[in-house]
């Protein structure tokens, strides 16, 4: 549009310049009826709307008759406004304007003071007037809104076209190449570990599927070394003898070693997703389930309990129940340690035993000890009475024998308190007769051996809190 409007304002300025050449070619020949016909000539044609020319004053010479007042050439009007408005070298020599007759092309072009005219004009002026050519764009409109009409449909039908050839294209070239990719990795995490997307081609695309391919073999290696560990975990599991299941906070079982599932006598299908308690109705006679209390506490939980196998005997095992928590500490699940303490419990019933019979033996070879030596002291004193004819001296070691058998009996009621685990609070002891009645004991033993017993006097009432027997004992 804007084109068209060009081509008609350098038409218009062409024409205009050889109507003017024409016009003062005459004036110079200074023939005025000639110049009013060649004037009414060129105002007859078609796409001329109007052909004004104005002297210096402004005032139109040769008019048409019935044309336009000469207010409309005043430098106010609304029509020389549409130009003066704008400095003057943003005036230009053409300018669609709004006339009352309708819109119109107009080109004015001065007519210059030269010097063949200044036989009739002012030399001091540079302008002797002006041509005013007024063309019609109701033409120039039609044309420009066919051009334009033409432009758009053509646009359309070029965009049309485009468009589909792009979809086309695109469908073709690259939907079809990307649906690829979304096969590729379907199939991939389907479990197809070997499928990848061809990577011929240099463009975009091509090095997309080459980057794809990468992070396939990178995932596919990643997957396997997954797999291996995850096989190598189970292996080491399985080979465990302790019974190992993997609970989620439901007491679902999550996973469970070989030894659980003998334990369990079911298989890994018909335990796995199921609780703990569904597949083995009473085999845990644990009242306190430790996972429960591991689930409420968050903290690792041991219990013992007694089952009975199918053949009616009886096991004894330890559960152990460990938290599994997250990166946040948050507990995901309870991993159960079931561990056969059977023998164990048998051993230490057995060590039990053996330090009974120690305690035992120990008690016996202390017993014995402590009444063989009253005894002998008696017995050597009862052989004295026999030998002995002085009733005094009879009496002496008749005392003697009457206090190693009270000395018996408190050893037995010591050792009887011992084993029932009480403990004797003693009594008020004369120490000095205790002294005494031990240095009679070990007399005759004394005498026979050729050794003298020399007792110091003590100071009288001196008392202590002791167990008579163990104190002549000692």
């Amino acid at each position: 549009m804007q084109s068209l409007l060009e081509m008609a304002r350098a038409a218009a300025l062409s024409e205009g310049n050889l109507i003017r050449v024409a016009l003062e070619h005459q004036m110079i020949e200074n023939d005025r009826t000639l110049i009013a016909g060649m004037i009414e000539s060129f105002r007859k044609q078609s796409r001329v709307e109007r052909l004004v020319v104005l002297d210096r004053a402004g005032v139109e010479r040769y008019p048409a008759g019935g044309g336009a007042t000469g207010s409309e050439w005043q430098i106010d009007s609304p029509t020389c406004q549409a130009c003066h408005r704008y400095p003057a070298d943003q005036r230009g020599d053409s300018r669609v304007i709004e006339t009352r007759s309708g819109q119109v092309l107009r080109t004015v072009i001065p007519i210059r003071n030269r010097a063949e005219c200044f036989g009739c004009h002012d030399p001091r002026h540079k302008i002797n007037g002006i041509l005013i050519l007024d063309y019609r764009t109701d033409r120039l409109s039609e044309a420009m809104s066919h051009d334009l009409r033409w432009l758009v449909g053509g646009t359309a039908a070029i965009t049309l076209l485009l468009v589909g050839a792009i979809g086309l294209v695109i469908r073709v070239a690259v939907l079809r190449r990307l649906q690829r990719f979304e096969t590729a990795a379907r199939r991939i995490a389907d479990g197809d570990l070997g499928q990848r997307v061809p990577a011929g081609g240099t463009d975009t695309i091509s090095w997309l599927a080459r980057e794809f391919n990468t992070m396939a073999d990178s995932v596919t290696g990643l997957v396997g070394e997954v797999r291996n560990q995850r096989e190598r975990l189970e292996t080491v599991i399985n080979s465990i003898d302790d019974g190992i299941v993997v609970l989620d906070p439901g007491r679902h079982v999550i996973a469970a070693n070989d030894a659980f599932l003998l334990r369990a006598q079911h298989s890994r299908e018909e335990v796995l997703g199921c609780q703990c308690r569904e597949f083995t109705p009473g085999g845990c006679t644990v009242t306190d389930c430790p996972t429960l209390s591991c689930l409420q506490s968050g903290a690792r939980q041991v219990r013992i309990c007694e089952r009975r196998t199918p053949e009616g005997k009886a096991v004894w095992e330890e559960v152990h129940a460990s938290p599994i928590l997250d990166s946040s500490g948050r507990l995901q699940q309870v991993v159960e340690v079931w561990r056969d303490i059977s023998d164990r419990r048998a051993a230490e019933a057995r060590l039990a035993e053996s330090h009974r019979l120690a305690s035992v033996g120990t008690l016996a070879s202390g017993f014995s000890h402590e009444l063989n030596t009253p005894l002998a002291t008696v017995l050597t004193c009862v052989e004295g009475i026999l030998r002995e004819t002085d009733p005094a001296q009879i009496h002496e070691t008749a005392s003697i024998a009457r206090e190693q058998i009270l000395r018996c009996r408190g050893i037995t009621q010591h050792f009887l308190r011992m084993s029932r685990g009480q403990r004797s609070q003693g009594e008020v002891v004369d120490l000095a007769a205790v002294i005494g009645a031990v240095a009679r004991l070990i007399e005759p033993t004394a005498r026979e051996q050729m050794v003298s017993i020399e007792v110091r006097p003590l100071p009288a009432g001196l008392h202590v809190r002791a167990e008579e027997a163990e104190l002549s004992t000692r």
